[in-house]
C-alpha cells in the first residue's frame, strides 16, 4: 500500500441498486476519467458522459461524472466520482476497466479516510467520530458521533493546547530572564495557578459519561429470585419471546442479553438466573454466579424480589411485579408497579429507563470520550498536576512538554502505525 497509488472502490451500497457510486482518489484519478470518458468535465459540476472500456472501446455505461481537484477534497488528493446505474454487471465492468489501468488499484478498508487524515483534512478524533457515525444505530449515538466527527472535541483540544503553549512560553521567558529583577516567585506561582485551572477543565471533561456506555448500551439487569417474573418482563420489554418462561425454578440458567433502544437511547437488557442461596444444579449455580457479576457491572438493576432484599447497587429500582397475580409481593417503596403478563405499567417502566438513561449518557449536543481519549486526557491532567507542584522550573517545563505530547497523541500529531491500522481497519472498503 503506497500513498502514491491511485485507489478506487464502490462507495455506495452493494448492487443491485438504483445508483452505484465509485470513488477514485490519487494522482491518476483524472487520467482514469479521461481514459473512460474522454474530456475531463468542469470541476465540481456533474456531467453526463458515456463510459467506454479503454481496451476495446465497448460501452460500459452512461454515467454522471464529478471531478474534484485536490487539495480541497475529502481525501486531500485529486478525487473523482462515477455515478453509475447500479447493476452488478455495470459496476463490475467499470471496476475491471479501472483495475486494468497502470497505477490504479482497489482501495483497502478505510483507505480513503486514512488519506484524509494523512493529508490533514481531518484529525484522529474526527476519524474516530466518523467511524462511530457509520456504526451508529440509535439517534443518541448518531448525534454524539456527529459532534465528534465535526471536530467539537478537537476544537477543545486545540484550546487546551494553545493554553499549554502559552504556559510553556511564559515559563521559558521566566527561566531565560531569571537573573532579572522583574522576574520573581509570583511569576512561577501564576504559571502554577494556570496549570491547575487547565487541569480542572480537563478533569471536568473526564467526569462526563464515556462513549462506551453510548456505544454498547446502558446495562440494565433484571434480577430477583426464581419465578419472580424476570423473563416475562424481558419478553414484554423487547416485544418478543427472547427468554423461556416457565413455572419451573431455575429455567434461566445463563445470562440472556438483548440490545434494544427506547427513544433513541441504547440499552442492553440482561435477564439473569434466579438468585437463591443454594442450588443442587451445578449449571444453575454457575448461572447464579454470572448473575452476581452482571449485577456488579450493571448501570441499573431492576429488582423483582422481596422489598429490601435486593443487592446493593447505586441505581437499584424496586419493581412491584406480577400485580395481576393475587399472591404477588407488595412493596411500599416500589419505583413502579407492573404486570408483564397484561402489559400494565410496562410503558411506565420504559419511561423510567429513558429518564434514568438520559442522566447517564452524554448530552445529545455533545461528544463522548472513548477509552483512548480518556487515557490520554488523564495523562495530560497528571502532567499538569506535576507541573503545578514542581519546585524546579526545568522540571515544570518538562512536565508541560509531556502534557503537550499527550494532547498531540489525541489528535494524531503523535501516533503509532499499529494504532492507525486498528482505527482505519474499522471502516468499510470505499470509505
Amino acid at each position: 500500500m503506497g500513498a502514491a497509488d491511485t485507489i478506487f472502490a464502490l462507495s455506495s451500497g452493494a448492487p443491485p441498486a438504483a445508483i452505484a457510486v465509485i470513488r477514485v482518489s490519487g494522482p491518476k484519478a483524472f487520467d482514469a476519467i479521461k481514459a473512460l470518458a474522454g474530456l475531463l468535465p468542469e470541476p465540481r459540476k456533474a456531467s453526463l458522459r458515456k463510459l467506454t472500456d479503454p481496451l476495446d472501446g465497448s460501452l460500459l455505461d452512461q454515467a454522471l461524472i464529478l471531478v474534484f481537484p485536490g487539495p480541497a477534497t475529502a481525501t486531500g488528493e485529486d478525487l473523482t466520482e462515477l455515478h453509475l446505474h447500479g447493476g452488478r454487471a455495470v459496476v463490475r465492468g467499470v471496476e475491471s476497466a479501472l483495475a486494468a489501468m497502470a497505477g490504479l488499484r482497489r482501495a483497502e478498508a478505510g483507505e480513503f479516510t486514512r488519506r484524509a487524515f494523512a493529508n490533514g483534512r481531518i484529525d484522529l478524533n474526527e476519524a474516530e467520530g466518523l467511524a462511530d457515525l457509520l456504526a451508529a444505530e440509535t439517534e443518541w449515538q448518531r448525534r454524539s458521533a456527529a459532534a465528534m466527527a465535526e471536530g467539537a472535541f478537537s476544537r477543545a483540544i486545540e484550546d487546551w493546547r494553545d493554553e499549554l503553549l502559552s504556559l510553556s512560553a511564559q515559563l521559558e521567558a521566566a527561566i531565560d530572564f531569571s537573573d532579572e529583577d522583574d522576574v520573581g516567585e509570583e511569576d512561577y506561582q501564576n504559571i502554577s495557578v494556570r496549570c491547575i485551572q487547565l487541569h480542572d477543565a480537563i478533569k471536568e471533561q473526564l467526569s462526563r459519561p464515556s462513549a462506551e456506555k453510548l456505544r454498547d448500551g446502558l446495562r440494565v439487569v433484571l434480577a430477583g429470585p426464581p419465578n419472580s417474573g424476570k423473563s416475562t418482563l424481558l419478553n414484554a420489554l423487547v416485544a418478543r419471546e427472547a427468554a423461556i418462561v416457565s413455572e419451573i425454578a431455575g429455567t434461566t440458567r445463563d445470562l440472556i442479553e438483548i440490545p434494544v433502544a427506547f427513544e433513541g437511547i441504547p440499552f442492553l437488557l440482561t435477564d439473569t438466573a434466579g438468585l437463591r442461596d443454594e442450588s443442587g444444579d451445578s449449571v444453575e449455580a454457575i448461572g447464579i454466579e454470572r448473575a452476581g457479576k452482571a449485577i456488579a457491572d450493571a448501570d441499573m438493576v431492576l429488582w423483582l424480589g422481596a422489598e429490601g432484599e435486593g443487592p446493593k447497587h447505586p441505581r437499584l429500582k424496586e419493581i412491584e411485579a406480577r400485580i395481576d397475580a393475587a399472591n404477588h409481593g407488595k412493596k411500599s417503596g416500589a419505583a413502579l408497579r407492573l404486570s408483564a403478563k397484561t402489559g400494565e405499567g410496562v410503558s411506565d417502566l420504559v419511561g423510567l429507563l429513558v429518564r434514568e438513561g438520559r442522566e447517564m449518557l452524554p448530552p445529545t449536543d455533545s461528544f463522548a470520550l472513548n477509552q483512548r481519549h480518556r487515557h490520554l486526557l488523564r495523562n495530560t491532567a497528571l502532567f499538569l498536576s506535576h507541573a503545578a507542584k514542581a519546585s524546579d522550573p526545568l522540571i515544570m517545563a518538562e512536565e508541560l512538554r509531556q502534557a503537550r505530547l499527550a494532547l498531540d497523541a489525541l489528535t494524531g500529531r503523535a501516533s503509532t502505525e499499529d494504532m492507525l491500522d486498528a482505527l482505519f481497519g474499522r471502516f468499510c472498503i470505499g470509505k
